[in-house]
């Protein structure tokens, strides 16, 4: 017969570290060019006038000015619209 010794249980390899994820500069903070503004997964946030999205949806400032943030309404591929905060700078 086959028998397969106890393997004992894996409990401690959930140890990752926290990914430190988002808003890194607040409404009203002046911000240089490159800023990282908010880190994120997915696109919860938008970017406005001023400000770019990385590969990683990492929101930066493309403009040295303050940063302001704002409700939209975007609508998805299917029509339905649903709510957003698009980041801003501005000078």
């Amino acid at each position: 017969m086959s028998h397969v010794k106890a393997g004992g249980s894996a409990k401690n390899i959930h140890n990752n570290a926290g990914r430190r994820l988002g808003v890194k500069r607040f409404g009203g903070q002046k911000v240089s060019t490159g800023e990282v503004l908010v880190r994120q997964t997915g696109s919860s946030k938008i970017a406005g006038p001023g400000t770019f999205i990385s590969r990683d949806f990492t929101i930066h400032a493309a403009v040295d000015g303050v940063v302001s943030f704002k409700k939209v309404r975007k609508s998805r591929f299917t029509g339905k619209t649903v709510p957003r905060t698009q980041v801003i700078v501005s000078n």
